[in-house]
Order: structure tokens, then C-alpha cells, then sequence
């Protein structure tokens, strides 16, 4: 692995990344000593890089400010392509939102953070506004639980010692220990459930989606209004759903994964045999 002190590591490449990011913080157009401050950047640096941008087509540049074209799309697209279940989840998701008519979305582990891949909301609202890139805290909602839990020991044992668990409402569970139980549970029980502790507005329960050998790669929820569901009426209406739902979107990683295995027995089997005489 590449470290910032390792022959590897292409540091210029790394902070043309972190130009980027500065740009797509806040929206709107950005003087080169703003994204020079948020990218913790000398000036002269910042204002190569951008230049840079704007010669490769991924930003643009008027009267001392500068903005991303919808070219810097491709970086984001290109990664939820990547996914082996991202197609079929577009599809799962809204068939499970049709069944349940709440909203659904599927997200997987960054950090501390869950990213949101899908989402697919119900005619009624509730009170977040979120859509495909956006972030949350893990330790607050019941995809990011699920997804935590899905982690192996040594990896749970880091997020917990690191991880800023900040509380949102009083509900908000930031013991460290605590928040193990939490994620011990879900293990075994295989969902997560998470009411009021981002948002007391909002709960919602979710599962993992995994991957051909059985990996934690992503999870799917419903989200509800807690005032209408607690955990034993939302286990009862949508769980079974949504486990549905996971084992749709693992179809296409099993279907893949039977190919490539099908493929290296064949390739095995001519290898072994002998050349005629």
C-alpha cells in the first residue's frame, strides 16, 4: 500500500483530488484562495492545480473564480458502475419501495461515514433531504449500523477507538462500548434497527447486502416515521422485504462469481489435458 512518505505515493495527484473536493464543497464558484484554505494548499499550488482543471475540461474558470463542469460526473459515475449490484439495486429498490411505499436507499461504509449509492423516496417526505453522494454518520442510522457490524474485529475495534461518535439527539448512542453491544446485536439478529438518534423525526431498519463470499458490501433500509412504526411493527411489515430485496441485488456478484468460476475450471480442465500424439 502507498503511504504520503512512500515512493508510491503521487503526492501532486493527491492534491489535484483535493481540489476537487474543495470546488464541490458548498456549491457555487470559489476563489483560488478559498480552495487553497480548504485544501490546505499554498496559493501558487492551488492555482496550478486549478488551471490544470480547467485545460482537462473538469472545472471552469471566469473573473478570478472558479467552478466544476459536469464532466467531474464521470469520477462519481464511474465508481457506482463499478458495481457489480448497482444496476439491479435500481431496480430492487423500487419494486421495495412500491411494496412498502416508504422510502428506500442503499449506501455502503466511507470512513466514519455512510455514502449513499440509491435512493429512491416515497411521495411523503420525511424531514432529510438526501440523494445519491450524500453523507451521514455511521453510528447514527440504522445503515451505517449495519454496515459497522459487518466490519472484522480488528477493523471495529479502529472505528471505535477513532471514530467521533458526536451525538445528534439525546438518543444518540456515543459510548463506545455501548455502541459495540449495539453492533454485536445486529450481527446476530441481522438487522438494524435505529430509532431517533440522528433525527428524532425519522427511524428505519436495514440489512446487508453481501457480497459472493459472504462480505458486509453495502446495506438497504426503509426509512420510516417513528411515530407510526416501533421496532417489533417495522421487523414484522419490512423486514422480510427487505432481506427479499438483499438477496436480489446479491444475484448479479453470485452470477458473476459462478462465470468466473466456470471459466477457471474450464481453463484447469484443457490445461490438464495431454496433447495428442
Amino acid at each position: 500500500m502507498a503511504t504520503a512518505e512512500s515512493e508510491l505515493y503521487v503526492r501532486a495527484f493527491a492534491r489535484g483530488l483535493s481540489v476537487i473536493e474543495a470546488l464541490g464543497d458548498g456549491g457555487g464558484r470559489h476563489s483560488i484562495a478559498a480552495v487553497a484554505a480548504r485544501a490546505g494548499l499554498p496559493r501558487s499550488v492551488a492555482r496550478r492545480l486549478l488551471m490544470t482543471l480547467v485545460e482537462a475540461g473538469y472545472a471552469r474558470y471566469d473573473q478570478g473564480e472558479f467552478w466544476l463542469t459536469p464532466r467531474v460526473l464521470r469520477l462519481g459515475l464511474s465508481y457506482l458502475y463499478a458495481l457489480p449490484f448497482w444496476k439491479q439495486a435500481q431496480r430492487t429498490l423500487e419494486e421495495l419501495r412500491q411494496e412498502t411505499g416508504e422510502s428506500c436507499s442503499m449506501a455502503v461504509l466511507d470512513g466514519e461515514d455512510i455514502v449513499y449509492v440509491l435512493r429512491i423516496p416515497s411521495r411523503r417526505m420525511l424531514a432529510m433531504d438526501l440523494s445519491v453522494g450524500s453523507r451521514l454518520p455511521a453510528h447514527a442510522i440504522s445503515l451505517g449500523r449495519v454496515l459497522l457490524a459487518g466490519l472484522d474485529d480488528a477493523a471495529l475495534a479502529h472505528y471505535l477507538r477513532t471514530a467521533k461518535l458526536r451525538p445528534f439527539t439525546p438518543k444518540t448512542v456515543t459510548a463506545p462500548a455501548k455502541l459495540r453491544q449495539a453492533l454485536y446485536a445486529v450481527r446476530e439478529q441481522g438487522y438494524a434497527w435505529v430509532e431517533g438518534e440522528l433525527d428524532e423525526a425519522i427511524c428505519g431498519i436495514a440489512v446487508p447486502v453481501r457480497d459472493e463470499h459472504g462480505q458486509v458490501v453495502a446495506a438497504i433500509n426503509v426509512s420510516l416515521n417513528p411515530a407510526e412504526f416501533d421496532e417489533k411493527t417495522a421487523r414484522k411489515r419490512f423486514l422480510a422485504p427487505l432481506r427479499r430485496a438483499a438477496v436480489q441485488t446479491r444475484a448479479p456478484m453470485l452470477d458473476q462469481h459462478a462465470r468466473a468460476s466456470a471459466r477457471t475450471t474450464s481453463a484447469g480442465t484443457t490445461g490438464s489435458r495431454r496433447a495428442p500424439r
